[in-house]
């Protein structure tokens, strides 16, 4: 009787390992360049290679759209900053059209299952056009990210507490898909870019190949005032400061970095992948495990990889952020060692 009750556990294991092989998905994220795309790219490649999944990966895509597509069951997973989801809860913002009741029903649907820091939002320029810093802003055109998002959303937000000025009233906003973003900036057509990046990001790295460009910090005064440090505690935000010394280090000679001292400052974005709260936990632990063993890997596809909190999945988790963990992909943290406040995991 051992032999045939080994020889049915053995077939229910191989069962169960052929239904996640077969396992076809779909998947959303952002542009090429990015923490974002980079992250949702290496766990399509690490599932394949391991036989969990096939996902299929569609890129350049507006993340308020795709958590919704992901909450609405439509994809399985996609990449959002942590903001989209508090917004959503409340039907708000880009999701106004939905209300509050349709949007706290669709946001209950998200579950996280890993992190990321999407970029640092600041203030920066050609030198050619002549830009003086925050101070000098108003009445020019400013490039402040795609035509829906997060990312609009706190450019727009920034930019405001800063200086007191309104898109559409004050200065002329730019927006447009983060895959024509480059060809924009390099165009010239905008005056000067609030985005949220990274140092260094490809992007950076290719629209510097036009011109010297200048960055700004946040005004210390505008830093530490009260509406920005209130702003910086919402969902999928968090202060970021650097020394320009490191920063100018960093980025070479093609830039430079301009603050009132030594001390940049500015804020970044939290995000991470979602999928929705009803997918099978089997495939959810195995996905993020999986992909939790090769961030060495993941962290030495870009020169970036070792600043943007892959391996810190608490990061922008709990307080007002509404997102939880999916309870599988918190088990495979935890698993693999890494601590998850109980905040941080639905139940």
């Amino acid at each position: 009787m051992k032999p045939i009750k080994l020889v049915a556990a053995i077939a229910t294991m191989l069962i169960g390992s052929s239904a996640i092989a077969q396992t076809n998905l779909t998947a959303e994220t952002a542009s090429p360049g990015g923490a974002t795309y980079l992250s949702l790219a290496h766990l399509t490649e690490v599932a394949g290679t391991e036989g969990l999944a096939s996902i299929q990966l569609a890129d350049g895509q507006t993340l308020t759209n795709s958590i919704q597509n992901v909450a609405e069951g439509k994809t399985d997973i996609a990449g959002t900053p942590y903001i989209l989801p508090f917004l959503m809860s409340r039907g708000v913002g880009p999701y106004g059209s939905l209300g509050k009741e349709k949007g706290a029903e669709l946001s209950a649907n998200l579950r996280a299952i890993n992190p990321f820091t999407l970029g640092v939002f600041f203030l920066f320029a050609y030198d050619a056009k002549g830009v003086n810093g925050w101070d000098d802003i108003a009445g020019r055109k400013i490039y402040n990210g795609p035509p829906r998002g997060g990312a609009l959303t706190n450019a727009r937000s920034m930019i405001q507490i800063v200086t007191g000025l309104k898109d559409g009233d004050d200065y002329e906003g730019l927006q447009v898909n983060w895959g024509q973003g480059t060809t924009l900036v390099t165009s010239g057509e905008p005056d000067a870019i609030v985005l949220p990046e990274l140092f260094p990001s490809s992007r950076l790295t290719a629209v510097t190949a036009a011109g010297k460009m200048t960055g700004w910090s946040m005004p210390k005064e505008s830093y530490e005032g009260d509406a920005m440090q209130k702003y910086m505690q919402a969902p999928g935000s968090a202060p970021f400061t650097s020394t320009i010394a490191e920063l100018q280090s960093t980025m070479g000679p093609d830039w430079t970095f301009v603050s009132e001292d030594e001390t940049f400052r500015a804020f970044a974005t939290i995000g991470g992948n979602v999928v929705h709260k009803d997918m099978d936990p089997d495939l959810a632990y195995s996905l993020v495990s999986t992909y939790i063993a090769s961030l060495d890997a993941l962290k030495a596809k870009a020169p970036f990889g070792e600043t943007v909190g892959y391996d810190f999945p608490m990061q922008g988790m709990c307080g007002q952020n509404p997102l939880q963990y999916h309870p599988a992909a918190a088990r495979a943290w935890r698993d693999a060692g890494f601590e998850l406040d109980d905040c941080a995991v639905a139940q």
